[in-house]
C-alpha cells in the first residue's frame, strides 16, 4: 500500500525535529561553563620601587655626659627638652658614703685596730731603746774624746766612739719613722669604723658641666644615686638637627645608592616629610627579628630635604617608616602583578579575548607589589584575567564579573 505524500513529510520533520533536540541536549549538557573571571587593563604609566622599612630619628650630634668620677650623684634637676648653654653646670657628684658592715667585718675591724694599737706601743718602746742607746752612745764619745785629749785612748776607740754614736742615732730615726707607720695603721684601721653619714657630711662636690650648647634630649639618671667613673648621664643635642637611620636588609640596601630620594612617613599626622640617602654603612650586623628569625641588617643614613619648619613636629629617637626609591620611569607598560603566574619556567598571564581566556607568556621587568613592567608579551589596552585559578586555562570560555577600571 502506498503511503501518502504528507504522512511521510511529516515524519521526516518529526525525526528531524527529535535529533536537533538531542544533539542541543548533549551539548548544552557536556559543553565547558563560563567560568567568573575579574579582568584588568593592561596601561602605560609612571612605576617607582621602593624599599620600605620602619626607621627612626635621632640627633646628628648627641653627646653623653658621664660621670667624671665615682661617687655620690645628687638630684639632677635639668629636665628633657630644656636648652643649656656651653660649660653650664648640669649635675654635681659628692664623695661616696662608706659602705656598711656586718657584724663580723666590724669586729675584725675593731681587733685590727686594737692590733695596731699594741703595734704603736711597741715602736714607741723601741724608739725608747734606741733613744736611750743613743744617750749612752754620747757620753762613750765624749769620755773617749777626754782620754784621747789626755794621751791615754787611743784614736781608733775615738773612732769606735764616734761610730756607735753615729749608729745609735740612725736606730733612733728608723724608730720614730717606725711610730709613724704605726700610727698611720692605727688611723686607717680606725676610719674603717666611721659611719656611712659621718663619711658623707662635709665632702668636695664635682661639677659636671655640658659638653656643648643644645638641648637635653634625655636624662638617664634624674635621681640622687651611687655611680661608678663613666656612667652615663644624660644625653645633649640638637633636635633640629635631625638625621633618619633605618635598618634595612642587607639584600635591600644593596640595591640603594647614595642620594636615591626618600619618603618618611608614618611620623604623624601630615604628609610625608622628603629625605635623600646620605650614607650606606659598609657594616652590616646581626638581629633577630620578633619572630626570632636572624637577619643580617645595614644601617642606612637618611638627610632631611624639607626645611626646618617641616620637621618641628618629629624629634630625637622617634618611630617613622623611610619608601626608599631603588628604581623609577616616568612611562612604561605595566601589568597588574596579581595577573602573573609561573608557566614553564617563565611569566605567563591569561589574556581575555572576546569571552576566552588565551595563554600569553610575558617577560617582565622591576614590580612595586602591585603593578609590573612588561618588556615583551602585551601591549596597552591588553585585558588580563586576574587572580586565575585552576579552573583557568588556555581557551576556558569566561565571563566577566567586574573589570577592574584603570587596571588599579
Amino acid at each position: 500500500m502506498k503511503i501518502p505524500r504528507p504522512i511521510v513529510r511529516f515524519r521526516t520533520l518529526f525525526w528531524l525535529a527529535a535529533a536537533l533536540t538531542l544533539t542541543a541536549a548533549l551539548v548544552l549538557t557536556f559543553r565547558t561553563p563560563p567560568v567568573q573571571a575579574d579582568i584588568g587593563e593592561i596601561t602605560r604609566g609612571p612605576l617607582t620601587v621602593v624599599v620600605r622599612d620602619e626607621a627612626k630619628t635621632r640627633a646628628r650630634n648627641v653627646y653623653v655626659v658621664s660621670a667624671p668620677v665615682s661617687g655620690q650623684l645628687l638630684r639632677v634637676g635639668n629636665r628633657a627638652g630644656e636648652q643649656v648653654e656651653a660649660g653650664a653646670a648640669i649635675a654635681f657628684i659628692q664623695p661616696a658614703p662608706a659602705t656598711f658592715v656586718d657584724e663580723r667585718s666590724r669586729q675584725e675591724i675593731r681587733a685590727g685596730v686594737r692590733l695596731a694599737e699594741a703595734a704603736l706601743a711597741l715602736a714607741h718602746a723601741e724608739l725608747e731603746g734606741a733613744e736611750a742607746r743613743l744617750t749612752h752612745a754620747r757620753l762613750e764619745a765624749s769620755r773617749s774624746e777626754t782620754l784621747f785629749a789626755a794621751s791615754v785612748a787611743s784614736r781608733s776607740a775615738v773612732d769606735r766612739a764616734r761610730l756607735d754614736t753615729r749608729t745609735a742615732a740612725a736606730a733612733v730615726g728608723n724608730a720614730r719613722a717606725s711610730v709613724d707607720v704605726q700610727q698611720a695603721a692605727l688611723e686607717a684601721a680606725r676610719v674603717r669604723l666611721i659611719e656611712p653619714v659621718a663619711a658623707n657630711s662635709g665632702g668636695r662636690a664635682v661639677t659636671i658641666r655640658a659638653p656643648v650648647a643644645g638641648r637635653i634630649l634625655r636624662v638617664l639618671q634624674e635621681s640622687e644615686t651611687v655611680v661608678t667613673q663613666g656612667a652615663p648621664v644624660l644625653e645633649i643635642g640638637d633636635p633640629g638637627d635631625l638625621e633618619v637611620v633605618a635598618e634595612l636588609l642587607s639584600s635591600d640596601a644593596a640595591r640603594i645608592s647614595e642620594g636615591a630620594t626618600v619618603l618618611i612617613e608614618a611620623w604623624g599626622d601630615g604628609p610625608p616629610l622628603r629625605g635623600r640617602v646620605r650614607k650606606v654603612e659598609p657594616y652590616g650586623f646581626l638581629k633577630v627579628s620578633a619572630l626570632g628569625v636572624e637577619e643580617q641588617r645595614v644601617n642606612v643614613i637618611i638627610d632631611p630635604v624639607d626645611p626646618p619648619a617641616a620637621w618641628s613636629a618629629v624629634g630625637h629617637g622617634y618611630r617613622v617608616e623611610a619608601a626608599v626609591t631603588v628604581w623609577s620611569a616616568e612611562a612604561v607598560v605595566r601589568t597588574p602583578v596579581s595577573a602573573l603566574f609561573r608557566h614553564q619556567g617563565q611569566w605567563a598571564v591569561f589574556k581575555a579575548e572576546g569571552d576566552r581566556a588565551r595563554l600569553q607568556p610575558v617577560e617582565i621587568g622591576q614590580s612595586d607589589g602591585e603593578h609590573a613592567e612588561v618588556h615583551a608579551g602585551l601591549e596597552p589596552g591588553n585585558w588580563v584575567v586576574l587572580h586565575p585559578g585552576r579552573s583557568v586555562s588556555d581557551g576556558t570560555p569566561i565571563r566577566v564579573r567586574r573589570p577592574a577600571a584603570g587596571a588599579e
